[in-house]
């Protein structure tokens, strides 16, 4: 990377409010000889961007016993409950394969949490300078990148942890906006209206401040309003889906993005460098040299295997992206290798271990489903859907002509979703369940509720924060 990421400990034990707190202020203080950047050695605008640096390095979830980038939960848990990905030696009780939540419990919950926490020292450390010692136009942008983030981390939370899909629930996040303390940790969860309002907030600072240009490891405005867009297409009120469509268009007409003429390039030649790669996680040096790297556990299989399943074969039948998306059979376990990110009979290389949160194709798909549900004009829905077809290889769009109903093309748009982006940030998981609940298990058949949507809280949040509230609807808190 051309700007290292500055190894942070900003104290695993302080990162969520589900782990515990005993000496937590302290041990905020206990950082690497090179990167004392917690709220108290925050001094300038230098240290700050070195803190800075500590909140993608939660965000990329750099293994320091590794060195390497873990940020395959991201990846894998999405695909598994949406049917496409499954663990390669088989399921069990409990599988994700099967929208059984309980034993992912803890997937996203201290990753998110310690993004947050990250960013709210960094915040903190800066308000307690004297002011005027970070000059606003240095501060402003390292703030909006940290808001950003937070952003993220909050809404990782919201989708998987809180009733996002129910904007009167009271089941939202458990929003943290200072560093946690043994004095603040106890705190009750938000409203789903109030997370929601929380997350726009930041993401509008960050849409104000972040720069428009920066290397793909790092956010921008274009980053900023990606994600908002994301959070208006899961929110669904009024006037939200208008917004979504200008967003998306300031993107594609404005940013400095393409998309590519063949989407596998991406995947086998370019990485990062791709002209529609928007927010990338490069891998740490030395990463594909790893033995238990990101595409080794795709292929051949190292410490585990993550292989498509026979849903995935089928939903690209006659799509151009089976031939590379999807490889041997393994007879033993009714899996198939699954190679988007390495080809069979290849090694690990730094495009092979590079991540995507946002891409360009996904911008063009959360304007087609906005146009559908907002009852904007099918003929533009249509033409985008042909567009991220076409630079797929698809060239037969017979079946798409004929969809007339908004419903069917919004089934549509969500299979082309799912084929696009597939095992990337999650947007094939949420995109399924903004379908019609009946829809959904059609194409699921073992999701048959909207309990199944979400994670439960893990259960060390209960005992660690009484303030909490209640456990999600169709969970059990077992203390």
């Amino acid at each position: 990377m051309k700007r290292k990421l500055i190894y942070i400990f900003l104290g695993l034990a302080c990162a969520a409010s589900s782990v515990s707190i005993i000496s937590c202020e302290s041990q905020l203080g206990a950082l690497p000889e090179n990167a004392k950047v917690d709220g108290n050695t925050v001094l300038d605008a230098a240290t700050a961007r070195i803190a800075l640096n500590g909140v993608y390095f939660r965000f990329a979830n750099v293994s320091t016993s590794k060195n390497i980038t873990e940020w395959t939960k991201n990846e894998r848990l999405p695909a598994q409950l949406a049917g496409y990905m499954m663990y390669g030696y088989g399921t069990g009780a409990g599988a994700p394969e099967d929208n059984q939540m309980v034993s992912s419990a803890d997937t996203y919950w201290l990753y998110s949490y310690g993004i947050i926490n990250a960013a709210n020292s960094l915040i903190g450390g800066m308000d307690r300078l004297p002011q005027g010692r970070i000059p606003a136009a240095e501060r402003e942008p390292i703030e909006g990148e940290a808001r950003f983030l937070r952003a993220y981390g909050h809404f990782k939370l919201l989708t998987f942890y809180a009733q996002w899909f129910d904007h009167a629930s009271p089941h939202g996040v458990l929003l943290r906006d200072q560093a946690v303390t043994i004095s603040n940790t106890p705190k009750a969860r938000s409203s789903v209206t109030e997370s929601y309002t929380s997350i726009l907030q930041d993401l509008d600072y960050a849409i104000a401040h972040c720069p428009a240009q920066h290397e793909k490891h790092y956010a921008t405005n274009w980053a900023a309003r990606a994600l908002k867009a994301r959070v208006l297409l899961c929110r669904g009120q009024a006037g939200d889906y208008s917004e979504v469509i200008k967003l998306a268009d300031a993107i594609i007409n404005e940013g400095p993005y393409k998309l590519e003429p063949r989407a596998e390039d991406i995947f086998r030649n370019k990485g990062a460098s791709s002209s529609e790669v928007i927010l990338s996680i490069a891998p740490q040096p030395n990463q594909p040299a790893y033995a238990y790297s990101r595409s080794r556990q795709f292929y051949p299989g190292a410490s585990s295997l993550y292989c498509a399943t026979s849903a995935l074969r089928d939903l690209l039948a006659d799509d151009p992206r089976q031939d590379w998306m999807i490889g041997s059979f393994r007879k033993n376990y009714a899996n198939y290798f699954f190679t988007k990110y390495i080809a069979e009979e290849t090694v690990p290389t730094v495009v092979s271990e590079t991540f995507y949160a946002i891409r360009l194709t996904e911008i063009y798909l959360m304007k087609a489903e906005a146009l559908l549900r907002s009852n904007g004009a099918t003929a533009q829905a249509k033409a985008i859907l042909k567009e991220i077809g076409t630079r797929n290889g698809v060239s037969d769009f017979s079946r798409l002509d004929a969809l007339s109903s908004r419903e069917d093309l919004l089934r549509y748009n969500y299979e082309e979703t799912a084929k696009s982006l597939v095992s990337e940030d999650g947007q094939e998981w949420l995109c399924l369940l903004r379908l019609p609940l009946a829809t959904i298990s059609s194409i699921r058949p073992k999701l048959i509720n909207k309990e199944q949507y979400i994670l439960p809280v893990p259960t060390s949040e209960f005992v660690d924060n009484p303030k909490f509230g209640a456990q999600n609807p169709g969970y059990n808190i077992d203390l």
